[in-house]
């Protein structure tokens, strides 16, 4: 069962992939690239319950790890980047238009090191390649909706560079896995979640970017706490 959900995280990746190389076309009522953001959403939230499965059903497969990876790689990976360039191509210089092929390039030395660093198993160690993906959903969308500046080389690149950079570094950052349901013991969970269905119910799909900024600055002070609490 979590391997079939998987695929599904993998399946849906490539339709955004399929569908994000065709920028100028609708398909009933909504444009090509808002197709590709909710494709890549289904994505992750297959990403999610793979492993929620696979924990309740107390359930291991060999091949498990690898399938998540290969599959994380499509959706959080190459489907923002197409989602990106193929909506740039034509209204930016094409140098700027390749940029984003940085992005499948900084998720495949993240998803490789997550897989042999055993440190991981209750937080991250950089930011999880999900979360660049939202990133970059909401950061089209700005762009769609009037954020023009969104697509100069000034915004983009180190817009790409900071994502990339923080998708490889070794900056804690939250994890969702609850291992109980106590406020106290998941107070930056919930209020991270609270803040997420703020932003994304005053914005849509243009708050998923300023959601993910929450999620680093929040778990930047989470871990700074933590170290003070440590101290």
């Amino acid at each position: 069962m979590p391997n079939a959900i998987t695929c599904i995280n993998v399946l849906c990746g490539t339709i955004a992939i399929l569908v994000s190389a065709h920028p100028h076309l609708s398909y009933m009522g909504l444009p090509s690239w808002q197709w590709g953001s909710l494709f890549i959403l289904l994505a992750a939230v297959a990403d999610f319950f793979d492993g929620f499965v696979a924990r309740m059903l107390h359930e291991s497969h060999p091949i498990g790890a690898d399938l998540d990876s290969l599959s994380d790689q499509v959706s959080f990976g190459i489907a923002p980047a197409a989602l990106i360039a193929f909506n740039l191509w034509g209204h930016v210089p094409l140098w700027l238009a390749f940029a984003p092929a940085v992005i499948p390039v900084a998720t495949a030395v993240r998803l490789a090191k997550f897989n042999v660093d055993t440190r991981q198993a209750t937080g991250f160690l950089g930011m999880p390649v999900p979360a660049n993906a939202v990133f970059w959903i909401g950061y089209e969308a700005s762009y769609k909706g009037g954020a023009f500046w969104l697509a100069s080389p000034w915004a983009l690149v180190p817009a790409l560079l900071l994502v990339s950079w923080l998708m490889v570094s070794e900056v804690p950052m939250l994890s969702l896995k609850f291992k109980t349901w106590g406020f106290r013991a998941n107070s930056a969970r919930y209020l991270l979640m609270l803040g997420a269905a703020v932003l994304f119910i005053a914005l849509q799909l243009r708050g998923l970017l300023w959601i993910i900024v929450l999620y680093v600055l929040m778990s930047l002070a989470f871990a700074r706490r933590s170290a003070d609490n440590h101290s």
